[in-house]
């Protein structure tokens, strides 16, 4: 088994981008990649802590909940969620992000990368109200880098194709905390419908 130490023998197994590729990437958002957000309903953030470990973060709302402030600046919500804080506590110390915007349906991705900043106003919290609620803080995103990312891990994943969709699976929370904290059976089984319920009640 070999082990990859160098970027001379990555390119010699994996190759060079095409003439053309590297054109692809920008500065600031192009028109497209602008009507791309606007459409977009999720996107991955990936941050990284002061020591250089990862997380990456999924970011939901209706379509068009990332506000464009001009093309090489975002405007993003915080939604009420876990309180773990892993992301937005990383950009108090590396401020360096990136993100990867999805459209249903859509197998082509938009990549950007940029740095953030974590803002707190009322009345612009305000604006960014969803189902009756201001945003909790928002994040400013300064772009450094925005490309589209072509669609061939989407097709190889199936992950728009529902013929191919596997059972949905049901994930037990109570389960997982289970394995570091013990909990009794009925204290389990409460908590997951705490948590069922607040799908409902806590968007």
């Amino acid at each position: 088994m070999e082990t990859i130490t160098t970027t001379s023998r990555l390119r010699e197994i994996l190759g060079e981008p095409g003439p053309l590729t590297r054109h692809k990437i920008h500065r600031q958002m192009s028109e497209q990649a602008m009507a791309f957000v606007r459409q977009s309903p999720f996107f991955f953030l990936a941050s990284a802590d002061v020591d250089g470990q990862p997380t990456v973060s999924p970011k939901g709302d209706a379509a068009g909940f990332v506000h464009i402030e001009d093309p090489r600046t975002l405007l993003i919500p915080e939604r009420p969620g876990n309180r773990l804080l892993f992301s937005l506590t990383n950009l108090l110390t590396n401020p360096r992000v990136g993100l990867i915007f999805l459209c249903p349906g859509t197998t082509e991705t938009l990549r950007v990368g940029g740095t953030a900043t974590l803002i707190h106003d009322t009345e612009l919290n305000a604006r960014f109200s969803a189902r009756g609620k201001p945003a909790l803080l928002l994040m400013r995103v300064e772009l450094t880098e925005c490309y589209f990312h072509c669609a061939k891990a989407f097709l190889r994943g199936g992950l728009w194709a529902p013929e191919t969709w596997p059972a949905e699976m049901h994930v037990s929370f109570s389960r997982e905390i289970n394995l570091n904290h013990e909990m009794l059976a009925a204290a389990q089984s409460e908590l997951d419908q705490q948590i069922a319920g607040r799908y409902k009640t806590d968007l």
